[in-house]
């Protein structure tokens, strides 16, 4: 099974795109990296990027499922509409290929990683790169996070969505 995570962000999207094969329990990393859009560009500009780039993911490795952090908190005020907007069009972007998605906040993420909900940012990448036996922490943080967001639908996934939801490999 392919799952593809999203970090979503307005300046940066993370994806992970993971493959998942239940013949002896394996998962492995096949792509990950960023989405960038400019300051520069206006907001709506700055979403077509995103819509394009993602619709281009879901064309590459046509994903039988996606996961995408659950916003919940925001310290800066500033930003929550932005990443907001930009998360709105990955899901529409999701949605219009028929795709489904499930939502992670950073607390389970941690926990399925880690073991540990309050776990350090530096914990969750060391263990993405252990998990997908990785030469490096993958970088930028987004990348990892959106790797680990991948791996927290398959663990569910492995647990109990393959016979509730009929996903399999």
């Amino acid at each position: 099974m392919i799952i593809v995570g999203i970090d979503p962000g307005i300046a940066i999207t993370g994806y992970g795109v993971i493959k998942t094969i239940k013949k002896g329990n394996k998962i492995e990393c096949l792509d990950y990296g960023v989405i960038k859009t400019s300051s520069l560009l206006d907001n709506g500009e700055r979403l077509k990027i995103i819509n394009k780039e993602i619709d281009s993911l879901i064309k590459k490795y046509k994903p039988e499922a996606m996961a995408i952090e659950r916003l919940y908190f925001f310290k800066n005020a500033k930003t929550i509409i932005p990443v907001s907007q930009a998360k709105g069009v990955i899901l529409f972007t999701i949605a219009k290929n028929k795709i489904p998605v499930y939502e992670f906040t950073p607390l389970q993420v941690k926990m399925t990683i880690t073991g540990f909900g309050r776990a350090e940012k530096r914990q969750v990448q060391e263990m993405i790169k252990i998990i997908f036996k990785l030469d490096n922490i993958p970088k930028p943080d987004d990348a990892a996070d959106a790797l680990g967001i991948a791996m927290c639908l398959a663990t569910i996934n492995n647990c109990y969505l393959s016979k509730e939801k009929g996903l399999t490999d």
